[in-house]
């Protein structure tokens, strides 16, 4: 997300802790004895945050980069076990306290989102949930084509979809770490549009936003709405998924 815009080396780090927190807040009330899943694993932060709490972690990843750098980071860890395959048509055994789909949907077409949630609907052991964090719009639906085929869905969007699955929406919660430095990302995005490339000083301007982004807040992400602007354009949510009541029920 953050690669390109002149940010600190501890940016990446700094979101990740901050949205851990947010989740080891979500997670509080699920059993922790039991299993993860983690499909579409990436480099394998979410999975090893996960084995600090859990019994045992089974990650999924399919790009052949992605996973060659989770299997590095997660080979001495003794309760994550790595697989390398598509998660499409990746079948899961047994049962999971957690499902954790962290950023998976948007790469997918709805047909695909649905057969999939379906499909894991099964894998949930007693009071199981399925966590999401995908990023969405506030509007219409958002496609990117080409290099980067993905679909921005919006948060009713994602509701609409859900319920279809037979799933309860048990809580969704705004990413405020994430939309933060996407208001820095953004920002930076404007700043080279208009300076010629010259003169950016990217690593300088960067810097700037990002720290404008971390001593101003909570202000700096309550300004937008203040003002009625819808900025950034594009935000992130984490949606706590489960079989049984919820706010959509």
């Amino acid at each position: 997300m953050m690669d390109g815009f002149g940010f600190p080396v501890g940016a990446g780090e700094f979101r990740f802790r901050a949205e851990a927190t947010i989740v080891q807040r979500l997670l509080r009330d699920i059993e922790h004895n039991g299993s993860v899943l983690d499909l579409g694993s990436g480099v394998g932060y979410w999975a090893e945050e996960f084995a600090h709490c859990f019994s045992r972690v089974i990650a999924v990843e399919g790009s052949n980069v992605l996973y060659q750098a989770l299997d590095e980071r997660c080979a001495p860890i003794p309760n994550i076990r790595t697989l390398h395959g598509n998660v499409l048509t990746f079948e899961p055994d047994g049962q999971y306290s957690l499902v954790f789909l962290g950023g998976l949907l948007m790469y997918l077409n709805e047909n695909d989102v649905i057969a999939l949630l379906k499909k894991l609907i099964p894998c949930l052991g007693p009071d199981g949930i399925i966590l999401c964090r995908e990023s969405t719009v506030r509007g219409e639906n958002v496609t990117g084509t080409g290099d980067y085929p993905v679909v921005y869905r919006s948060v009713s969007d994602y509701k609409r979809i859900f319920k279809q699955c037979g799933l309860t929406l048990k809580q969704v919660e705004r990413n405020e770490p994430y939309v933060l430095m996407q208001m820095g990302c953004e920002l930076i995005k404007k700043w080279k549009r208009v300076v010629p490339q010259p003169l950016q000083m990217l690593r300088v301007a960067g810097c700037l936003a990002y720290w404008s982004m971390r001593l101003g807040d909570p202000w700096i992400r309550r300004l937008p709405g203040i003002l009625g602007i819808a900025f950034p354009h594009l935000e992130n949510h984490f949606f706590v998924l489960g079989t049984g009541s919820g706010i959509n029920s």
